[in-house]
């Protein structure tokens, strides 16, 4: 992706693909997880010409090219692993709309949208965030950046998707928002390689299990309250 990455370093932001899981970092402060927390993803991330910095992250995917390219560029697709509510306009210009509230609909103001700047199909999608939730601090230095997201064939049934979000630049804030979207691409990657693992998300009972998790993480905490 080095190659690629030269012509697009210029132009293109990070990908919102781990928006949530940064914004829930970066609220808490110092994230928690680190990228090698998931098997299979491959660092490369560089330092750009300029001194801005690149998170480039890799991973193989147990399916043929065009079916991981769908996954990501159709709504359909993106619903199977990535958010529960999305849509997806595949064309220059149009918009990946989406939101990890399984509650929300397209429209709404707290909804990620990330603008596509260019696709190849098959090949390479293209995109730049341009609304984010509110809970994600520094947004404004984010959507600064872009993502290139390339699919490569390994063989007919196997590919390897190549995430590099250009453009981060120096300072405090900018090293935050790296650190937390450096796990959150990992966390997605792995994601991507699950839907083709195991099938698609079946996102009602996953928010069934977050709740039940949720309710036992509050009992123990008490417990240890009171102790």
């Amino acid at each position: 992706m080095k190659n690629l990455s030269t012509h697009l370093q210029r132009t293109v932001i990070s990908l919102a693909i781990g928006l949530s899981a940064a914004a829930m970092a970066t609220a808490a402060g110092e994230p928690a997880h680190s990228w090698r927390d998931f098997p299979g993803v491959s660092n490369t991330s560089f330092t750009e010409p300029s001194g801005d910095r690149a998170i480039q992250l890799s991973i193989d995917v147990p399916a043929p090219v065009h079916d991981v390219y769908v996954a990501f560029t159709t709504t359909e697709g993106f619903r199977s692993w990535a958010v529960p509510v999305t849509h997806v306009e595949l064309r220059v210009g149009g918009f990946m709309e989406s939101s990890y509230d399984a509650t929300a609909t397209i429209g709404d103001p707290d909804n990620i949208r990330n603008q596509i700047l260019a696709y190849v199909p098959d090949r390479l999608l293209v995109i730049r965030n341009v609304h984010a939730p509110k809970s994600l601090a520094d947004a404004e230095l984010f959507q600064r950046t872009v993502t290139a997201i390339e699919f490569t064939a390994i063989d007919a049934g196997h590919t390897r998707v190549t995430m590099t979000n250009a453009g981060y630049g120096t300072g405090d804030a900018f090293a935050r928002l790296y650190r937390n979207f450096e796990w959150g691409d990992a966390y997605y990657l792995s994601e991507l390689r699950s839907r083709f693992d195991h099938g698609p998300v079946d996102w009602t009972a996953r928010a069934a299990q977050q709740k039940a998790k949720a309710a036992s993480d509050n009992v123990t905490q008490a417990a240890a309250a009171h102790h």
